[in-house]
């Protein structure tokens, strides 16, 4: 397994990486109608490569024989004032965490996360955020073993439908910068 930045090379692969595991996991847990209004404005070649050449987001992508199984998109946030429900001056956001399903008990998600961790530390970060959806109790138990905390609710479009979601949070040194 090797986990490295991805590039705008990596656009097509990822949007397909990230449409089939959206639709593994949410398919006949939300209305289809839904699903594929969600799919066509988040994944896609165009969508894709915007996000890769976007300077505010960073993505990795986990590879095992050089195949893309996973991938987290970053998205730094510049100074700003602390809100109650992400505390930090400077936050990253985890806009995606994907990991295909055979990879689940092989230690891929821990190493990838723990790669998002130590590069978001690196580059100044003092916290990390991301938004889980509520009825997703592996990924909740899965962040909080990674050191993330429940800071509140928060809200998440899929097409015509609004979820509810837990934020959750997790502090940095922000050794860097």
């Amino acid at each position: 397994m090797q986990i490295r930045p991805a590039t705008p090379a990596d656009a097509q692969v990822l949007a397909d990486l990230g449409e089939r595991l959206w639709r593994e996991t949410y398919t006949g847990l939300i209305p289809q109608s839904n699903l594929e209004l969600h799919l066509a404005g988040t994944f896609g070649l165009v969508q894709q490569t915007g996000e890769l050449v976007d300077p505010a987001n960073w993505m990795l992508v986990v590879e095992v024989d050089g195949a893309p199984l996973g991938y987290a998109l970053l998205r730094a946030h510049g100074p700003k004032a602390a809100t109650p429900q992400v505390p930090f001056e400077r936050p990253l956001e985890v806009v995606r965490f994907y990991v295909d399903p055979t990879l689940h008990g092989h230690g891929a998600a821990q190493a990838l996360m723990a790669e998002v961790l130590a590069r978001a530390e690196a580059a100044g970060h003092d916290g990390v955020w991301l938004q889980v959806w509520e009825q997703n109790p592996r990924a909740i138990r899965f962040y909080a073993k990674a050191g993330f905390i429940d800071a509140g609710d928060a809200t998440y479009r899929i097409g015509e439908q609004v979820d509810r979601d837990r934020l959750l949070v997790h502090t940095l040194m922000a050794r860097g910068l």
